[in-house]
């Protein structure tokens, strides 16, 4: 790699070095060239920028791993390693049907996928098979992941019981949680994730529209894994219910450490939403107070781009946290919701809940910061809801629905819920509570692409530095991208020194322009050809690397990549990456 401006992940100065690459490790880092006779091969990075590979903390490739385990849309971005079992959902225990229930609706991905997935090839039932098994896959990128709290609770208590309000585990079914758990953390996984908030729903037919089974946990249920968590250092990610601030403070308790170890705390999520402005500071400024005063070890987890989702009809999950659409996306066809979505009934309910501010929600329920991008009704795209109603002298909820009802997911619509303030973004970027994730890569196939997000940081650094008003350093924000996030996790993965693995990504400055806050789509094969939002920014990619072959140029995948060969490894917890 010769003659490129080498970050190494740890927030040290930049410079021009050579790099040699052997065996799939960083041999030299040279300020001098390096002899080149022998090499197979020879990379000119002039002009370029060289990083550690980046980290993506929060991903839902559970099932697409098994499909597809090249991880393509992370890869071609420079993303080296990914962090499944999010959000309570992993496949480690919990059966192949159940596992579908799980993740489809939750995660917008398409049922029968999941289910098919995992019917041909899961051949698990403890943890340790569990990452055998993955260790067998040809796995493009690095690979580490949490259980899922709601994969456990499933597996343990039978998944009717999970999601019965009525019920609590047996002392019995809690031991056999923490011993599970305890077994997953000897594998190697990371920790355990849960889940609080309640807007997150079942598919399938069997409990469908119940909420996923960790929610159903009371705090005991909780302590006790988070014990265990403690017990063996791991580290515990979750969603607080935003309705329910003492939750928070739950999980700040949970966190502290008067008289304990820590227990390592990522959360859900610093935005700054339309709805509650404001939102991420109080969070952020809490999370400091936790530290300085209790010790606590907990940071919060954060998307640094604007929040834009699309929706097909009302197929979006902030509408789970209304009573009258979740009522809607619990039937399961067009002419059961066009009918329900003509009612009435429901449409008074749903005007009342749009007109509650209290408590905040994701979305900001102004429609006319909703804007229609296709519809086979000619002369709307391009304009919001409430200007169509404007001109149609109706209520905007009403033609929302009336325009929902008619077309289903043929109409199809954008807003931006959250970080739409540039200068709130950047003071996010540099606290040090916050941690760079939450690209849910991998799910919500349909609403958003955020699998270029470091891309998109760098470039609101880069151009921050060239107007005058830089609010972090190349350096900084590299280190926050790779060696920061790998740190903390306890992942052998991030820096890029001598002796450490070859994982890393060539970054071309002048590709950063406005090509990578473009989204495009593409189909997935995985998926069944499901046509899925993507991002396209292939000129900012020179190259990526992993484990020191070159996986992929400016958007081209070496022959064979994540079939005949493998390249990334499952990353167990507390590894190095020398």
């Amino acid at each position: 790699m010769r003659n490129g401006r080498w970050f190494d992940g740890t927030g040290a100065a930049s410079a021009v070095r050579d790099l040699g690459i052997r065996d799939g490790e960083v041999a030299a880092v040279s300020a001098r060239p390096l002899p080149v006779e022998g090499c197979r091969q020879v990379l000119d990075a002039t002009g370029c920028w060289v990083l550690p590979g980046f980290l993506d903390i929060h991903t839902h490739y559970d099932a697409e791993v098994l499909l597809d385990p090249g991880l393509r849309e992370s890869v071609r971005h420079g993303v080296t390693t990914v962090v499944m079992g999010n959000c309570s959902l992993s496949t480690v225990h919990a059966t192949p049907v159940d596992c579908a229930d799980l993740f489809a609706r939750v995660e917008a991905v398409p049922r029968r996928c999941i289910l098919d997935a995992l019917t041909a090839h899961k051949t698990w039932s403890t943890a340790g098979e569990y990452v055998a098994a993955l260790e067998k896959r040809p796995l493009g990128p690095n690979v580490a992941a949490f259980l899922g709290h709601s994969d456990l609770r499933a597996h343990v208590m039978g998944l009717a019981r999970a999601v019965d309000p009525r019920t609590r585990p047996t002392e019995r079914e809690l031991r056999r949680m923490e011993e599970l758990l305890a077994a997953a953390r000897t594998a190697g996984l990371v920790g355990l994730s849960t889940m609080t908030s309640p807007f997150s729903r079942l598919a399938g037919d069997r409990h469908r529209s119940a909420r996923l089974p960790s929610t159903y946990a009371g705090w005991h249920e909780y302590r006790r894994l988070h014990r265990t968590l403690r017990r063996t250092g791991g580290i515990l990610q979750s969603a607080p219910n935003p309705a329910m601030p003492l939750n928070t403070l739950l999980f700040l308790a949970a966190s502290s450490a008067p008289a304990r170890p820590p227990l390592k705390t990522t959360l859900l999520t610093a935005i700054d939403p339309k709805a509650a402005p404001g939102l991420a500071g109080v969070l952020t400024r809490t999370a400091a107070l936790a530290g300085r005063a209790l010790g606590a070890d907990l940071r919060w987890q954060h998307l640094p781009v604007p929040f834009e989702l699309y929706s097909d009809g009302i197929d979006l999950v902030v509408f789970e946290e209304f009573g009258a659409t979740a009522a809607a996306l619990h039937l399961r066809t067009e002419a059961e919701r066009r009918r329900l979505l003509l009612d009435g009934g429901f449409r008074q309910r749903f005007r009342r809940e749009y007109r509650r501010r209290l408590p905040p929600r994701a979305w900001h329920r102004d429609l006319y910061d909703a804007e229609v991008v296709a519809c086979p009704e000619p002369g709307l795209t391009g304009r919001s809801f409430g200007h169509i109603a404007d001109d149609r002298g109706d209520h905007p909820v009403d033609t929302f629905l009336d325009l929902v009802a008619e077309h289903g997911t043929r109409l199809r619509w954008r807003t931006t819920i959250a970080n739409h303030r540039p200068a709130v973004l950047d003071r996010l970027a540099a606290d040090p509570f916050v941690q760079f994730g939450f690209a849910d890569s991998g799910a919500h196939l349909r609403n958003m692409a955020f699998y270029n997000a470091p891309l998109r940081l760098l470039k609101r650094v880069r151009d921050a530095e060239r107007a005058g008003r830089p609010f972090l350093e190349p350096e900084r924000a590299v280190h926050r991208l790779t060696g920061e996030l790998a740190s903390w996790f306890g992942l052998a993965a991030g820096t890029l020194r001598e002796g450490d693995r070859a994982d890393l990504v060539v970054v071309d400055p002048a590709g950063l322009d406005d090509t990578v806050d473009a989204y495009h789509e593409a189909p997935t094969g995985a998926y069944g050809g499901l046509s899925r939002m993507v991002n396209r920014n292939d000129a900012a990619v020179p190259a990526v690397c992993v484990a020191g072959e070159v996986v992929c140029r400016h958007g081209r995948f070496a022959d064979g990549y994540a079939s005949a060969r493998t390249t990334g490894r499952f990353l167990r917890h507390g590894g190095s990456a020398r």
